[in-house]
């Protein structure tokens, strides 16, 4: 009898080591056979990590089936399986309707269309598209560039070649159309192109960014005010989903939304006036808008007052943004969109121009230079506390009105999500300036940048010991 029964436990465990080896072999193989070898690199992390799980989960149930064998304790199995039932009940009770068939799963929403969660098909789709997918070098849209002011564009003959240009670089042209814009207004042509490509998000992290013309933020476009503005958008052909785009700039049902949703490979155009001027967010308001968002679909545009806007020596564009990834933050491989941490309100990354590096390095500045900066919030949770550290502005438009009150000598300035601003100020001594959302915990998540500048010190204004000291932090 106790042969007997030593016999039947072997035949168990061996049986849950060959479920596991099987299991492996049918997750890997599935991986492989979804997205190849270029899937399986980018997962490698994660299949590490679900190896380990389903290795103490095997030899967690196999020393459990001994000890309920060798006990002769059927009733302990038996409550063993109760626990398991009951645990499963709370849960599917506790989180709501069932969502299993998405990712992340049990995640509802109560807002315009769809949740936030990825249905399932459209998951598998993207590992079986994976090598289909543009891998964009860096993400992160240059912040010098910004186009000319609409003064420096307007005497220019628009030849072939001009439009050419400016159609490459994101500025506008001006073009033919019926519409007729009000007296001294031009009639302008905007051109985007939505993708889904992968991009680093930090060396060894990857991330599958949605964009407007294949970077984070999409450009800045300049108009004046009583300009017609004729915005043609193409969803690229490899795209997996619908898009659109909502100008903040335009009057009408959903900024232009409600008549620019494409699917992959469609073209659309529609027009609007540019009627009052100020700096204005666009963005993809495809329902769920917020995941389209947190995917990197914003950018802005200029409406210039008619009598356009003092002249600076330096223009600089900023957006910061939110990503949210299952992995914490610093995980390597590619990184899955987490709607889970969205709707609660957590971001893993916090950024400037797509990337934690993203406007680092990439600002420079003479002093005696009068530097003026466009700044946005494409984020969908936080507002942010713009600060340069070590200089005041000299001017702010306030939520980046134009013809309202400007304020003056300020330290910080509030960004609203899906709000924008403009800061001027004068650089008056050389080195190295921190921008940053001064909610500083967020520089921690990437919220940061630099402006280099050059020249001549004063040392009427600033002077002091530059030698670093030996010790650091806390």
């Amino acid at each position: 009898m106790i042969e007997h029964d030593f016999h039947n436990i072997e035949k168990l465990s061996w049986a849950l080591v060959i479920m596991f080896i099987v299991g492996v072999v049918i997750i890997s193989g599935g991986v492989l056979f979804l997205g190849g070898v270029e899937l399986f690199q980018f997962l490698k992390v994660s299949l590490i990590q679900a190896l380990g799980l389903g290795m103490a989960i095997t030899a967690m149930l196999f020393f459990a089936l001994r000890l309920v064998w060798r006990l002769k304790a059927a009733p302990m199995g038996i409550s063993m399986i109760f626990f398991a039932i009951g645990i499963s009940l709370f849960v599917s009770v506790s989180v709501g309707r069932l969502y299993a068939l998405q990712y992340p799963v049990y995640v509802e929403s109560f807002g315009p269309g769809s949740g936030p969660g990825l249905p399932m098909k459209n998951v598998i789709s993207f590992f079986q598209h994976i090598d289909q997918f543009a891998h964009i070098e860096d993400i992160a849209r240059d912040p010098s560039d910004v186009p000319p002011p609409i003064t420096v564009l307007d005497p220019t003959p628009v030849t072939a070649t001009l439009l050419s240009e400016m159609s490459a670089s994101g500025t506008l042209a001006v073009v033919d159309e019926d519409a007729a814009p009000e007296e001294g207004g031009q009639i302008r042509e905007l051109h985007l192109e939505t993708t889904e490509v992968l991009s680093e998000l930090a060396p060894g992290i990857t991330f599958n960014y949605w964009t407007f013309n294949n970077t984070v933020p999409g450009p800045l476009f300049r108009v004046r005010e009583g300009d017609i503005v004729r915005v043609t958008i193409t969803n690229n052909a490899s795209s997996l989903h619908h898009h659109n785009v909502d100008f903040h700039a335009a009057t009408g049902p959903g900024g232009g939304g409600a008549v620019t949703m494409v699917a992959p490979g469609e073209t659309k155009t529609f027009t609007f006036k540019a009627l009052n001027p100020g700096l204005f967010v666009y963005h993809c308001a495809t329902p769920n808008m917020a995941v389209h968002m947190a995917h990197g679909m914003y950018g802005m545009i200029l409406v210039e007052p008619k009598d356009g806007l003092p002249a600076v020596d330096k223009e600089f564009y900023v957006m910061q943004g939110e990503i949210f990834t299952t992995g914490a933050i610093g995980r390597r491989g590619l990184q899955a969109f987490d709607a889970k941490k969205m709707m609660l309100g957590n971001p893993t990354y916090i950024t400037f121009n797509g990337r934690p590096d993203g406007v680092v390095n990439k600002m420079k500045a003479e002093v005696g230079d009068k530097i003026r900066m466009y700044v946005g919030n494409g984020g969908v949770v936080h507002n942010s506390s713009f600060h340069v550290v070590g200089e005041i502005f000299d001017t702010v438009y306030p939520e980046a009105s134009i013809g309202g009150a400007e304020f003056k000598n300020v330290q910080t300035t509030n960004v609203p999500a899906g709000g924008a601003t403009i800061v001027e100020f004068t650089v008056d001594y050389p080195g190295t300036y921190v921008l940053v959302d001064h909610a500083l915990m967020r520089t921690d998540k990437g919220a940061w940048g630099t402006i280099e500048v050059t020249g001549p010190a004063d040392p009427t204004i600033y002077e002091g010991d530059f030698t670093k000291t030996s010790g650091s932090g806390h």
